[in-house]
């Protein structure tokens, strides 16, 4: 590896990382922003391949305008390491694909910006290995990404207003909705009439989308079961309780079964690293940030998803802060700290976020949807009844449950599971140790190469 380190390597190309990134090149930093996809935009702002334009999408779009030419943009660039050289600079790992296959790329960074977002959060149920079951999050991301329909006749089921958007942007391009089906109540926000305010007019766009086209919206129920032979043809819709137990059921026709229970944040790269972890509302663990964004470990920011989930607005203006921090770090005869605009509206949308996450919580009924062949671990195929066994066996916690059962010891290294491992053990979920952030096969890391320089990186 050689050539001199970047001001700042950005991890992430969403409304976080792109604005950060623009806030850094604009006042002359040496910038590289990284992300694993084909275009930058992150899980919200994928480029729509369909003709309705989410809320903010042009303003993403400009900033990602503005960015090029003043940034090496490194798109398809997987991030599945970071450590610290001896003289305190750096060291970013990452993979890239192109048509010449799979190479190792490493470069170099003085600091770094945490902002790789989150993923869904499934819960598991009988039959949520059957082809035709995905995340809500995968069905959005194939109508943004390519137009492409989940299914014809889909079934959407979890908690939280995400599903609205899936719903109404699946409807708008031809799916038969036949139902959204939000497991907690129908009040959502209506404790913090002043927080939702600001997403009325959204809110009451998704409202008016589903009514125009006759898609059911049912409160306190959810897909408990989905059944077929070799994909998904039928699902089994439940009537529940405040605590999410059934109180009666139905079942429902259809080819596809989108379901989400809120987002886990990614924050691997900064355990690594040593980064202290708070608790989100929702139990999640979150990377702790200063009030200009920084972590506990010196030359280390985050914003977005990372630091707690609460939607694009907050997401942009964390990142817009933590780039004016990092260039009053890197230019200390210009330095800017955070205007007070910015820190009020941080304020504002992580009250918003912390309201969303109290006002649709997972409730503790999902266990009993579960019957002892139930797969928890898809990975490794680990049933239910394999899970209880370690812990009547003397699994005291999710770590134990895993050493003894293989849960979480697949491809996806307890991405998929890890949540539902750590309620069915009955603790918290705990901050990822993992010295690799993303899957990657043996021969790419054999293949690693120390020369690789951040200027060739970029080319």
């Amino acid at each position: 590896m050689t050539g001199a380190p970047y001001d700042l390597v950005v991890v992430g190309g969403g409304p976080a990382g792109v604005a950060g990134a623009l806030t850094a090149a604009l006042a002359g930093l040496r910038v590289a922003l990284l992300d694993s996809g084909a275009r930058l935009g992150g899980q919200y702002f994928r480029h729509a391949a369909v003709p309705e334009r989410e809320p903010g999408l042009d303003r993403f779009l400009l900033q990602a305008r503005l960015l090029d030419g003043r940034a090496d943009v490194l798109t398809r660039h997987q991030v599945w390491n970071v450590s610290r050289e001896p003289g305190g600079d750096l060291t970013v790992h990452a993979l890239t694909r192109d048509s010449s296959g799979e190479r190792p790329v490493t470069l170099r960074a003085r600091r770094l910006l945490i902002a790789t977002g989150a993923h869904d959060r499934p819960l598991p149920f009988p039959g949520w290995d059957l082809p035709g079951v995905l995340t809500a999050g995968g069905a959005q991301a194939l109508l943004k990404g390519g137009g492409v329909l989940a299914g014809r006749r889909v079934v959407i089921s979890g908690t939280g207003p995400f599903l609205l958007p899936v719903a109404s942007g699946l409807a708008r391009a031809g799916a038969a909705v036949l139902g959204v089906y939000e497991a907690n109540g129908g009040l959502g926000l209506a404790r913090h009439p002043l927080l939702a305010l600001g997403k009325a007019g959204e809110a009451a766009a998704y409202a008016a989308a589903l009514a125009r086209h006759r898609v059911p919206y049912r409160t306190r129920h959810a897909v408990i079961a989905a059944h077929g032979e070799r994909e998904v043809e039928a699902v089994t819709v439940a009537r529940l309780d405040p605590d999410w137990n059934v109180l009666s059921t139905r079942i429902v026709g259809c080819d596809t079964l989108a379901v989400g229970y809120g987002f886990v944040p990614q924050i691997e790269l900064g355990t690594q690293l040593g980064c202290e972890t708070r608790g989100d509302p929702d139990g999640s663990p979150v990377l702790r940030v200063d009030a200009a964004q920084r972590t506990s470990v010196p030359g280390v920011w985050a914003a977005g998803e990372p630091t707690g989930v609460a939607g694009w607005r907050q997401a942009e203006v964390e990142g817009r802060i933590a780039g004016r921090a990092i260039v009053g770090e890197a230019r200390p005869i210009a330095r800017r700290g955070p205007d007070g605009v910015l820190l009020r509206r941080r304020r504002q949308w992580r009250a918003f976020g912390e309201a969303l996450q109290r006002a649709y919580p997972v409730r503790p009924g999902w266990q009993s949807w579960l019957r002892d062949d139930t797969l928890v671990c898809r990975c490794e195929e680990v049933p239910l009844a394999r899970v209880r066994e370690a812990l009547e066996l003397g699994a005291t916690d999710a770590r134990s449950v895993k050493l003894l059962a293989r849960p979480g010891m697949g491809w996806c290294q307890g991405r998929v599971c890890g949540y539902a491992v750590s309620c069915l053990a009955g603790e918290a979920p705990r901050p990822p140790r993992r010295p690799v952030a993303q899957p990657v096969t043996l021969g790419a890391l054999a293949e690693a190469a120390p020369e690789d320089s951040p200027d060739e990186a970029a080319q």
